[in-house]
């Protein structure tokens, strides 16, 4: 199992270099073992003293795991991020037991310290102790995650797999996207820089406010799967001559794991249905509208850099007229 434990550390090292990856270091190590993530089920992205994010491994599902006693275990996987250079240094897992006690491990890259790997394997010895089976099902989660990486792999990096519905791990939208500004006016996402000041829609009372923003990130180049939503809202009014039918559409592209807000909840775009209905402001008249989701493709569009507005608060922003959520 030790060898097992080490080979995953040397794919995820190995699956993290075209995103730039460094080892951990031992205080960051140390540090890493006391985040939390407050709901498991949704946070996918969470930010620890502006230093550090949690970001949740390529989106991919928690593993529910039932030994023979009956009891339900489960072990979440995220992506350990040093913020200021998006850095790749480790892997938290975190492991619930039936009775909601939580326990944390980090495991480091193939490259990093070997003191740091010692730690790391008396650190799942000691849960182990409390948690019986608890190494055993930890092996078995990141063998089956060492398969899926060898499967992408022969896949030219492509996960075809139904189960993880996008080809990258970033939640972010083309460079070319639209934002819509505090004065009403747009500017393309990749131009966006920290001070601009841009609309937030409320999904409740349909009223805007500014949010100033802090930072654009920036994601590596790479061939991503990219989720397109054509949207239309209709106005039809019979008079006598004729059907008098106004349509306008929009159209939001975005990475298949980024959240908006729909009429059936909060979403991941790639997860939306047609049917469903986005907020919109309608460019003409600034009146806050839903459109209807016509139609959905997804496909990948070559390499390209994506990005990603965070701002001032948990608010929402407008991307080609469409509110979207911050992740």
């Amino acid at each position: 199992m030790r060898t097992l434990l080490l080979t995953w550390g040397c794919i995820i090292g190995m699956c993290t270099a075209f995103a730039q990856s460094r080892p951990i270091r031992t205080e960051e190590y140390e540090k890493a073992k006391t985040f939390t993530v407050k709901d498991l089920d949704n946070d996918t992205y969470v930010k620890f003293n502006n230093a550090y994010v949690l970001d949740r491994y390529e989106m991919r599902k928690p593993y529910i795991i039932t030994g023979d006693d009956g009891l339900k275990k489960r072990i979440d996987l995220y992506r350990l991020v040093a913020k200021d250079s998006m850095q790749d240094i480790a892997t938290v897992i975190f492991y619930t037991n039936e009775k909601g006690m939580l326990y944390t491990a980090v495991l480091p890259l193939f490259n990093s310290n070997p003191d740091i790997w010692n730690k790391y394997f008396e650190d799942i010895h000691a849960i182990d102790k409390v948690e019986k089976n608890y190494v055993l099902k930890l092996s078995y989660v990141l063998s089956r995650e060492f398969s899926f990486q060898l499967y992408k792999s022969m896949n030219a990096g492509k996960d075809v797999k139904a189960e993880a519905g996008t080809y990258g791990t970033d939640i972010c939208f083309p460079g070319d996207e639209e934002v819509m500004l505090a004065d009403g006016s747009k500017k393309v996402l990749k131009n966006i820089v920290p001070g601009d000041q841009i609309i937030s829609l409320d999904a409740v009372t349909h009223t805007t406010s500014m949010m100033k923003v802090k930072e654009l990130v920036v994601h590596r180049p790479a061939n991503y799967a990219i989720t397109q939503l054509l949207a239309v809202h209709v106005e039809a009014d019979d008079t006598k001559e004729a059907h008098v039918v106004k349509i306008s559409g929009k159209v939001l592209e975005a990475t298949p794991n980024h959240p908006v807000q729909t009429s059936a909840g909060k979403k991941k775009i790639g997860e939306v249905s047609d049917g469903e209905e986005l907020l919109c402001i309608d460019e003409k008249s600034q009146r806050v509208l839903m459109y209807v989701v016509v139609n959905k493709t997804e496909m990948a569009k070559g390499t390209q850099a994506v990005y990603n507005i965070v701002a001032e608060g948990e608010g929402t922003f407008m991307m080609n007229n469409i509110m979207v959520l911050q992740k």
